[in-house]
């Protein structure tokens, strides 16, 4: 058993690397339709995705999102976009090649049974295993396209999302209590599907198993995680491997 500390652009990173090795969307890459809705997560997902593919040269994480949540010195706008962003598009993956500048909407009509979209969240349950994404369109924005084509269609939904926004309570009711009527702020919309943490994403990337033991820090490491990884002496080296090409990882910049 080892310990390690991810900080939480470490763990978007081992989270990135994870969703680019899962099985199915290794074998839906190059014969169908993967989405990966824009993210700070899925940026390193989109990364690596296209790292796969050899297409990841004129991609840039820095501009890879719809709305964020900002500290008080950097507002942003009531759907939580930067005022001075140029959004790029979602990366979506068509028979192995990037369809530069599309969107979720463009292709969702396309989508059809066992293609893949990969959509980031807000909030994770994960004993319950449920995930919730803020929204702040009357339409809700992606997800409103989205989880009706993963339903409809049944497509498969991979929902990458770090520790760092895990929540104690039952998602379900938490929606009903911020989205009845004459609140304020953001809704939310609980939904299913695969999620990936740091914690699956070592079992993706090694075999082995990592749990939650602690948390937190300070000058950088704001939001940190301690997990204890048990496993074979050979998933404990390949885990080891993985980390430190992690580790170092750089905080997300505006």
């Amino acid at each position: 058993m080892i310990e390690t500390m991810l900080t939480v652009a470490a763990g978007k990173k081992l989270i990135g690397k994870a969703v680019a090795n899962h099985p199915l969307v290794k074998q839906r890459i190059n014969s169908g339709i993967v989405a990966i809705i824009a993210g700070t997560t899925n940026g390193y997902v989109a990364e690596e995705i296209l790292k796969s593919i050899g297409q990841e040269k004129d991609f840039d994480r820095k501009s890879f999102f719809r709305g964020i949540n900002t500290p008080p010195s950097k507002p942003t706008d009531e759907t939580g976009r930067l005022t001075e962003q140029k959004f790029p598009g979602d990366v979506i993956i068509v028979d192995g090649q990037w369809q530069k500048g599309k969107t979720i909407f463009d292709i969702i009509e396309e989508m059809k049974e066992g293609d893949i979209i990969i959509k980031g969240a807000n909030a994770v349950d994960c004993g319950r295993k449920k995930a919730g994404i803020l929204i702040g369109h009357p339409k809700a924005g992606t997800a409103g396209v989205s989880i009706p084509a993963v339903i409809g269609k049944r497509i498969h939904l991979i929902i990458p999302v770090g520790l760092e926004k895990r929540v104690c309570e039952d998602i379900d009711k938490l929606a009903m209590k911020v989205n009845k009527p004459g609140g304020k702020g953001p809704r939310i919309f609980p939904v299913s599907g695969e999620i990936i943490t740091e914690i699956e994403a070592i079992s993706i990337l090694t075999g082995a198993k990592a749990e939650l033991f602690a948390a937190g820090g300070v000058a950088g490491a704001e939001g940190c995680l301690w997990l204890a990884i048990d496993g074979t002496n050979e998933e404990i080296n390949k885990a080891e491997e993985i980390i430190k090409t992690v580790s170092y990882e750089s905080n997300f910049c505006l």
